[in-house]
């Protein structure tokens, strides 16, 4: 985006400020240059200037004339150093500089921030059906919503592969009036890649070149064509067409559906060989927004920074200010907590549950023991009933931690030629190690989980005969190896591949690796919001990727398997595209809000969701609100629901500098008023986290306020069930709400009382309950966790 003022005069003003700068910054400067995210003030944008990069450099080139013959401004030093311009989500520009000449720009008059850019990661035949999304219902949210048909979803990935059946058009009405995007044809990506389900394609490589140089168009396409595979799995989760037969290697055969199978689609690729960088992903964000999008939903994370300091969080503030929906994956990073990413309160955050099905493979030792694991793998197997040679990777020569992790290079083909070899996660890709043990002649594998992954499992497409099995396998599996060698006898074992498992109990269970809270930046929201399907999720693929991504893999199939955080997101980008198609006058809070409020916590066999990786009950921090009920959510009785100007008290109430503010929202904030009123707590979020520092006091209390709007039936009585966490005191006024019409709103407070608890030095004590609101018809659930800090 760019920074417009009312006339062009206080640019040019900006601009020979920066070519001071410019000029007087030594060139060898420019050896350490790094991207940088400008943020400038902005009030209107001139229309005399139809594009703001070209008169921006036309400026450079014009203002260089008036400069000493020895301080001309190189291409270099202009237009060759702008990587973007943003006009729709954010008024700046991202460039080229040294650290010397970002320091100093940030001091310049009309700088609102200077960004250092982060690089990000990426992080189904049965889901529909187990969300309850059933093609056949004569009423329900795939009905009332007409499938999605009118609604746009932006995918922010690793582009898309459009020749899948998941994206034909067929049966689909014209492209909708509103949208005004493009399809950004290339010699790989004709114009007619796009259609009436693709309506909209593009790319985004400017920040990614800007760092590693031009890019290698052997290995990957100068298009918004998919060279990896996840944007377009990720895409056709949240809008895939009705597609049979589909499966994976012959596994988990059935219907593969996504969430809003008439949802238009449109592709913005920002992920490349070596990332997806910050300077893109705010380029895609713009685009999504000027072409009309309705929900943008982004598989991609990283580190977590303040929001000032982070482009996925602005770039959605300024999505969501024009009343675009975001999800975001929450991350891999689990079990483990304060993993979470993509925290910002104005982003719907998604954890990953499982589904009803597995691919069981089991581990058959030699003592008659049986390890359960789970694998995808359709080739050649071993020989039914016969037991392999079998050895741990870390016993057998290398330095032993490189060949226990089956590191490239790490294993000795003389130990390991004919042999099921054990290894250990970590470093590596899963796949990868069974190609090292593959090319080591090894002829089978068991991948065992550490410590910190638990019992949590992911199937994965192997390249020879593989299974993965927990922790305490593992370590089953080594206790074998050993004993057998203490007396002599060879350790033997075979995998036994059990295809697809249906109607697995107990499900959901919170994914493993699914990332957890509590939220590194705002204790006081908590993330993620919902968990959704993430597990071993069937959806399209590429053409020349193999299913296990690995360039050697030369198999190919026109669906696979995948798990994450990434899975998980675009199943809630699908339903709050069917939400908005049904209540097209929902804000993006209220459809967030219409998912965790209906959100269930209990599994199929009507227990509490257990945790995956310990085989214990999960919490709050693991799923948020719970498990998304998309039914659920299309009549949810009441929302919390919020604008623009309550996250801006939000960020007040965060002790953020007007400044900050500004850099993230581009309103004024007079945080006086928003101090007054309350405190970070109070933002009007559908789930309520009290933190308590102890410091020695006795009686801690805190209150939140919170408002919700009638969306259910005219007259409605909703009257409070408290479930207090253990030990808290929580009392809620009114008890009762009595509306008179749709539309209305109706305040309520919450006060919750703590007692000092017993904790060490650094240590923190976290309980969790609930305020549900019924009318006889609607449950309106709200956790409530109470975090107890005692200070160091």
């Amino acid at each position: 985006m760019a920074f417009f003022t009312s006339s062009p005069v206080p640019i040019l003003h900006f601009l020979i400020l920066y070519l001071l700068i410019v000029v007087t910054v030594s060139f060898s400067e420019n050896q350490n240059q790094k991207t940088y995210i400008i943020r400038i003030q902005h009030d209107e944008k001139p229309s005399v200037f139809p594009t703001y990069k070209h008169w921006y450099e036309s400026s450079l080139r014009s203002l260089s004339l008036l400069l000493p013959e020895n301080e001309k401004i190189s291409s270099d030093l202009s237009e060759s150093r702008i990587i973007h311009t943003y006009e729709k989500v954010f008024h700046g520009f991202s460039a080229k500089l040294s650290p010397l000449e970002a320091e100093q720009l940030e001091k310049v008059s009309g700088v609102i921030a200077v960004i250092p850019e982060q690089i990000r990661q990426i992080q189904t035949t049965r889901s529909p059906q187990f969300l309850g999304l059933k093609t056949k219902d004569s009423s329900g949210l795939l009905k009332e919503s007409d499938f999605g048909s009118d609604l746009v979803i932006g995918v922010i990935d690793t582009g898309i592969w459009p020749e899948r059946k998941s994206f034909n058009d067929r049966d689909l009405g014209p492209v909708p009036l509103k949208w005004r995007g493009e399809c950004v044809a290339t010699k790989d990506f004709p114009a007619a890649s796009c259609n009436r389900k693709l309506i909209g394609a593009r790319f985004f490589s400017a920040g990614y070149e800007a760092t590693n140089g031009k890019m290698n168009e052997t290995s990957e396409y100068r298009s918004p064509r998919d060279s990896d595979g996840h944007g377009t799995h990720t895409a056709s989760i949240a809008a895939g067409r009705y597609v049979f037969p589909a499966s994976t290697l012959g596994y988990a055969r059935g219907v593969a559906a996504g969430m809003a199978p008439k949802a238009r689609l449109a592709a913005y690729k920002v992920c490349w060989n070596a990332g997806c960088y910050d300077a893109d992903i705010l380029a895609a964000f713009d685009a999504a927004v000027s072409d009309g999008v309705d929900v943008i939903s982004l598989s991609v994370g990283g580190v977590v920074v303040p929001y000032y300091l982070d482009s996925i969080a602005i770039g959605a503030f300024g999505a969501t200010d024009h009343g675009v929906f975001v999800s975001a994956s929450a991350g891999n990073g689990g079990p483990g907590g304060l993993t979470v990413t993509n925290v910002a309160p104005w982003v719907t955050t998604v954890g990953a549950g499982t589904i009803d099905r597995d691919f069981p493979a089991n581990v058959k030792l030699g003592n008659g023991r049986i390890i359960p694991g789970v694998s995808i793998y359709g080739g050649p197997g071993l020989a039914p009933g016969k037991l392999y040679p079998l050895i741990y990777a870390g016993n057998e020569g290398g330095d032993g931690y490189s060949s226990s992790l089956c590191l490239e290079g790490s294993l000795d083909p003389k130990f390991v030629k004919g042999k099921i070899v054990l290894c250990d996660r970590g470093i590596n890709s899963r796949a990868t190690k069974g190609e090292v043990v593959k090319k080591s002649g090894g002829i089978g594998m068991i991948l065992a989980n550490g410590v910190f992954d638990g019992e949590g499992l992911v199937a994965d497409c192997h390249v020879l005969p593989a299974t993965s099995v927990g922790a305490s396998g593992g370590d089953e599996i080594r206790k074998y190896i050993t004993a057998a060698s203490k007396t002599r006898s060879n350790p033997t074992a075979t995998i036994v591949f059990k295809g697809t498992r249906l109607r697995v109990r107990p499900a959901p269970v919170v994914a493993s690796f699914s990332a957890r809270g509590p939220n590194p930046e705002s204790p006081e929201i908590l993330k993620p919001d919902v968990i959704a399907p993430g597990l071993n999720i069937l959806a399209a693929w590429p053409d020349r990727v193999g299913p296990s991504g690995l360039p050697s893999d030369k198999r190919r199939t026109e669906f696979n398997i995948l798990s994450g955080t990434s899975m998980a997101c675009p199943h809630v980008s699908g339903l709050a595209a069917l939400l908005k198609a049904a209540h097209p006058e929902w804000s993006p809070a209220a459809i967030r809000s219409a998912l965790m409020t209906t959100a269930y916590i209990v599994d199929n066999r009507g227990q509490t969701m257990i945790d995956e990786s310990t085989g214990n009950t999960s919490t709050v921090m693991d799923f948020g609100a719970g498990h998304v009920d998309p039914q659920k959510a299309m009549d949810p009785g009441l929302v919390y629901d919020m604008s623009s100007y309550d996250y801006i008290d939000f960020l007040c109430n965060s002790n953020y500098t007007e400044k900050n503010i500004i850099a993230i929202t581009r309103k004024k904030a007079d945080c006086r008023g928003a101090r007054k009123a309350g405190h970070v707590g109070n933002l009007n979020y559908p789930s309520l986290s009290a933190v308590f520092q102890q410091y020695g006091k006795k009686k801690m209390s805190t209150h939140f306020i919170r408002s919700v709007t009638n969306v259910g039936d005219p007259k409605s009585i909703y009257r409070v069930t408290i479930k207090p966490p253990s030990g808290i005191t929580v009392t809620v006024n009114p008890e009762k709400l009595i509306f008179r019409r749709v539309g209305q709103k109706l305040n309520f407070v919450v006060r919750v009382q703590a007692r000092e608890v017993k904790l060490t030095a650094g240590s923190t004590s976290v309980k969790s309950g609930s305020i549900e609101w019924k009318d006889g018809k609607h449950v309106v659930n709200s956790p409530i966790v109470v975090t107890m800090q005692e200070p160091l």
